[in-house]
């Protein structure tokens, strides 16, 4: 299966400027963008693998004794999706939320629609499918009920689990009428009849608790790492420590004689772009996962690194930097921003250089799958947030068809973009077909295997050079990136940033500024690189941030009034006049730039923080601010820094406006949730390379935040809760302002700048 992004050909010169443009499928298949008339292109989730489902058949069962079964189709890694969409449901189809139990679905994209957890599109994409269902599930409950009576449905009204007839007062439990309503006529879009916001009993009132919260509090809720199955073996594998690194010899004589061991089974290496194949290595099966971790430790093998067995990542940041500094492919050009650099005087000029390292998803639960095949087909259970991937990956690797693989979905322990690259489901399929059939394989990563072998963030090295006059006035942008591309891991050889990653906080900045000039250099990618939570919006949104709060610094000016002087007046911008015309996938009608949503959240923070006010000395407060996944987010943060330079975070605010706030409670949480992954990015966290080696292993030297380091305070603002605005994304949005409003407060407690992650202690 492979999809191929339709564009006008005005539309595919502007994004792509004569370039070809990768379309990647869940399975990592790739297709050629190629032009289009425009009419033909499709947004949103109509734009994905499986469009959506609407279908209350589908999503909903009601039982004679009234529980009402709804199906959440999209796998919970920590956002409380699981909850959310069922949640939508029920208040359409008036459910008393006591009397519904979930229930998870396997991969099934034809039945259920997209399943793929990952770009803040839950809540986005099916919202209106979701309300559609409840709607129409009420409406035949009381065409049910009508018909029982043989009065008009006009007579009766779906209330709290019952219907009622207004006239008389009769009642009819959902129960009573499940069968008669499972046969009335599914309505049609054009006949449902959705609920006023006054009429909602759940959508936007923080009352609805995750429905595993007290599975999970009491350690009953099945994850990945729970799964336990009659008669299953363990497996762990010793993959190649480099890249595209291949197996030259192993001796598994050792390794069979540790107690437990059955069986040891060579996993190949990958051919062409790494995609989401295994890495390749060797499997050592066992009864139990520490007999397996001890075969492998006596495994002898030797390896071939291959062609990046000689990538040391402080070589690789002079690459990139060199890189940064000479002209690039131009993505975005307005006016002539190179003119009017050259023509400036020394005065007006001002440059600056950023760097963000690698980094690891860092789950808590690292990948997980087990595998059994029987009988000609396979069954999956694994923490996955793109199962039809998985599904895909598994069926091809055991040529079966894709329905004769059944992948149940369990609950994730964080996932952020790594779990949606089912490599680690594929090993599995793999060491189950090595043993005998029916015999159900769980195979596990170690900690040090998801640090060693993860699909990184991208590394990147940012320049921007701006002229602004005497008066503060910025006349010319220009931002060139540097960094290794996803789309390396579908195309070999793949160099220079594509459009979809510039379009991250890059080229999508509605500044009044008259010349802009946005490129991207084509360097290689030396490991896999991955999407990650905010995926490219962090380093476009570090540089881009903490370069204006500079030229706010050097104008005079306060930061904040600097930044809402250079957004300008509320107004509405189609991306494709900032030259972004993948906008997320979405329509840019839908939804355009609304820099007056921008300005609400930069007051909504600088408020709650109580911007200007007077501070300690060594203390700070830092702003900064992004548009990403839809939604628009701002925060400052306040801190403390000793004479030893040691940074102490003491309070995180925090503005996001998605639009319609569905659960509230939710949103609350990922923000809080983005402040620390952002801090913990921002003040720990970095992936180094020698020879080819990942010399990080575990958290003892890859380091996220530590409780005694998170900050004593976050308070969350929601802004704008205005449900006629179609839903923005949550999950990662939180994210990119959080490492540059951590440097910019810095410099304001300091006077030290910060232009290199991670801070560590400041010089």
């Amino acid at each position: 299966m492979s999809t191929t992004v339709q564009l006008s050909r005005r539309r595919f010169l502007q994004s792509s400027l004569g370039a070809l443009t990768l379309a990647v499928t869940a399975g990592g298949l790739v297709t050629i963008v190629r032009a289009a008339d425009a009419d033909a292109r499709k947004y949103g989730a109509d734009s994905m693998p499986g469009g959506t489902v609407d279908d209350p058949l589908v999503f909903v069962s009601i039982a004679a004794d009234g529980m009402v079964t709804i199906v959440a189709h999209r796998a919970e890694m920590g956002t409380g999706v699981r909850t959310s969409l069922p949640m939508v449901v029920a208040d359409e189809m008036e459910a008393s939320w006591d009397r519904v139990q979930v229930v998870q679905a396997e991969a099934n994209e034809a039945r259920y629609g997209n399943q793929n957890v990952d770009g803040s599109r839950s809540m986005r994409h099916f919202l209106m499918p979701m309300r559609r269902a409840g709607a129409a599930a009420r409406q035949m409950l009381e065409a049910a009920a009508a018909a029982r009576w043989s009065v008009s449905v006009s007579e009766v009204k779906a209330l709290r689990h019952e219907v009622v007839h207004q006239s008389s007062g009769r009642r009819l439990g959902y129960g009573e009428l499940a069968a008669d309503a499972a046969r009335q006529p599914v309505p049609g879009t054009e006949q449902l009849k959705l609920k006023a916001r006054a009429d909602y009993r759940y959508i936007g009132k923080n009352q609805v608790r995750l429905v595993d919260l007290e599975a999970i509090g009491k350690g009953q809720a099945t994850y990945g790492m729970d799964m336990r199955l009659p008669g299953m073996v363990y497996a762990v594998v010793a993959r190649p420590p480099v890249v595209g690194g291949k197996l030259r010899r192993f001796d598994s004589e050792k390794a069979l004689t540790v107690p437990g061991v059955l069986k040891v089974v060579e996993i190949p290496a990958f051919q062409g772009a790494p995609a989401f194949q295994p890495l390749g290595g060797v499997a050592v099966v066992a009864r139990n996962t520490w007999a397996a971790i001890k075969g492998r430790e006596a495994l002898e093998i030797e390896w071939d690194d291959g062609p990046n067995g000689g990538y040391d990542s402080a070589d690789f940041r002079k690459t990139l930097e060199e890189a940064s500094r000479a002209t690039g492919k131009t993505i975005r050009d307005n006016g002539d921003a190179v003119s009017v650099w050259n023509g400036a005087a020394e005065t007006e000029r001002f440059a600056a250089e950023y760097y963000i390292p690698h980094l690891a998803h860092a789950s808590m639960e690292p990948p997980v799958a087990t595998v059994q095949i029987k009988e000609g087909r396979a069954e999956v259970w694994t923490s996955v947030q793109n199962p039809a991937a998985a599904q895909q990956a598994v069926a091809a690797r055991l040529k079966l068809k894709p329905e004769d693989v059944k992948v149940n979905v369990l609950l994730l322990g964080g996932g952020f973009g790594r779990k949606s690259k089912p490599d680690y489901v594929d090993e599995a399929a793999i060491v189950a077909r090595a043993m005998p059939e029916g015999t159900p394989v769980k195979l596990v990563w170690t900690r040090e295997d998801d640090i060693h072998h993860d699909y990184l963030h991208t590394v990147s090295a940012e320049r921007l050079e701006a002229v602004i006059d005497k008066t503060g006035k910025v006349r010319s942008w220009l931002h060139r990136s540097a960094a290794p591309t996803i789309g390396s891991l579908f195309a070999e050889n793949a160099k220079g940033q594509q459009l979809f990653e510039l379009a991250m906080s890059a080229i999508n900045m509605p500044y009044q500024i008259p010349n802009v000039r946005v490129e991207t250099a084509e360097v290689a990618a030396h490991a896999r690189i991955g999407w990650f939570r905010s995926v490219a919006n962090i380093p476009h949104a570090f540089a881009a941030q903490c370069f204006i709060a500079e030229l706010a610094h050097r104008a005079g000016k306060d930061h904040r009034q600097f930044a809402l002087d250079l957004i300008g007046p509320a107004r509405q911008i189609d991306p494709g006049d900032m030259a972004d015309t993948w906008n997320y996938t979405e329509s840019p009608e839908r939804y355009p730039y609304d820099t007056g949503r921008l300005r609400g959240v930069i007051d909504a923070a600088c408020q709650g923080a109580k911007w200007g006010r007077e501070l300690p000395e060594g203390h700070g407060l830092g702003l900064a601010f992004c548009y990403s996944f839809m939604s628009y987010t701002a925060t400052v943060v306040e801190v403390a820094v000793d004479e030893k330079g040691k940074v102490r975070v003491l309070a995180v605010d925090m503005a996001m406006d998605c639009g319609p706030q569905i659960n509230p409670e939710r949103i609350r949480a990922q923000m809080e949730g983005g402040a620390v992954m952002g801090l913990s990015l921002a003040l720990t966290s970095e992936i180094t390379f020698e020879k080819g080696h990942v010399k990080q292993s575990n958290f003892h030297d890859y380091q996220v935040l530590r409780h005694n380091a998170s900050p004593r305070v976050i308070r969350t603002h929601l802004v704008n809760d205005d449900h006629d605005l179609p839903p923005g994304g949550v999950g990662e949005p939180p994210v990119p302002p959080v490492a540059p409003a951590l440097c910019n407060a810095i410099f304001a407690a300091t006077g030290k700048r910060v232009r290199g992650l991670p801070v560590g202690t400041v010089a």
